[in-house]
C-alpha cells in the first residue's frame, strides 16, 4: 500500500458593519468590523469532497448518482463549492472510480478547478480520505472545508456562512446546525488538521471533534440540504422528489 504521507504516489491533477454613527465607541466597532472583513478577504481555504466510500447500502457509487438535472452528485457539490467562492476543490475517490469521477468533473462552465486524489486503501475508512485532503492543502491555507458526496444538496449560502464565521472567529471547527442537529460541510481550522492527521483511523475523526466541545461554532441555517444524507435507494428517491432541477 502506498504511504498516505506520500501524496505524489496517488495524486492526479485534473484541471478541470453597518454605519454605526460618529462617536469613538462606534468608530472602534467599525474598525473591528473592518479588520474582520479584511481577515475574511485574506483567508485562503481548501475544500475537499470525500467520495471514496464503497456505497454498499446504495449499491452504486454515490459520486455518480444523478440529480434531477442529470448532474452527477460529485459535480453538483463541486459546483456549489465554486459558487460559494472556493476556487479549487479537491476530490478524493477510490482507484476503481477514478476515471468515471474524473469524467464527471471535466471542465465546463460553472465548475471550479478540481484535483482528483486517489485513495488506494479506502477500506481504512473515511479518515484515510481526509488525510489525503490534509496532505494536499497549500502551505498558506488557513483551513480545510470538508464536504461529503452523500450530502450533495447543501446550498452555496450555507457554505458561505460557514466560511464567513470562520473568517470572523478563527474557530477551530465550524459547521451548520439546526434544531440541535449538526450537518455538512464542516470547516476545520488548520491547527485542527494536524490533530486529524495524527488520529487513529480505527476510531476516525470523532474523538478529535468532540475534544473541542464548546469551542465549535455552530452556524444556524434553514438549509435542509445541509442535513440530508443520501445513503440508500430510498434516500435517493426521496431526495429526487424534494430537490428540483437547478
Amino acid at each position: 500500500m502506498s504511504s498516505i504521507g506520500s501524496p505524489q504516489r496517488w495524486q492526479r491533477i485534473w484541471n478541470g458593519a453597518s454605519d454605526m454613527g460618529g462617536d469613538c465607541s462606534n468608530n472602534r466597532l467599525r474598525a473591528q468590523g473592518s479588520r474582520r472583513q479584511m481577515a475574511m478577504e485574506r483567508e485562503t481555504l481548501t475544500a475537499v469532497i470525500l467520495a471514496a466510500g464503497r456505497s454498499s447500502r446504495m449499491g452504486s457509487p454515490k459520486a455518480l448518482l444523478l440529480d434531477r438535472a442529470g448532474c452527477p452528485f460529485v459535480a453538483r457539490l463541486a459546483r456549489t463549492l465554486g459558487e460559494a467562492g472556493l476556487d479549487e476543490v479537491l476530490v478524493v475517490t477510490a482507484a476503481p472510480l477514478a476515471d468515471r469521477v474524473g469524467a464527471a468533473l471535466a471542465p465546463r462552465p460553472g465548475l471550479p478547478a478540481t484535483r482528483l486524489l486517489i485513495n488506494e486503501a479506502p477500506e481504512r475508512g473515511q479518515l484515510s480520505s481526509l488525510w489525503l485532503g490534509i496532505d494536499a492543502m497549500p502551505a498558506g491555507a488557513s483551513g480545510l472545508l470538508v464536504a461529503l458526496v452523500d450530502a450533495p444538496f447543501v446550498a452555496a449560502d450555507t457554505v458561505r456562512a460557514i466560511v464567513r464565521v470562520h473568517g470572523e472567529t478563527r474557530a477551530p471547527i465550524v459547521r451548520p446546525a439546526r434544531g440541535g442537529r449538526h450537518g455538512h460541510p464542516v470547516l476545520f481550522d488548520r491547527r485542527v488538521c494536524a490533530e486529524l492527521r495524527a488520529a487513529d483511523p480505527a476510531v476516525g475523526a470523532k474523538p478529535v471533534v468532540r475534544g473541542y466541545g464548546s469551542a465549535i461554532r455552530h452556524v444556524e441555517v434553514a438549509d435542509a440540504g445541509a442535513f440530508t444524507d443520501v445513503d440508500t435507494p430510498d434516500d435517493y428517491r426521496l431526495a429526487m422528489e424534494r430537490w428540483q432541477e437547478r
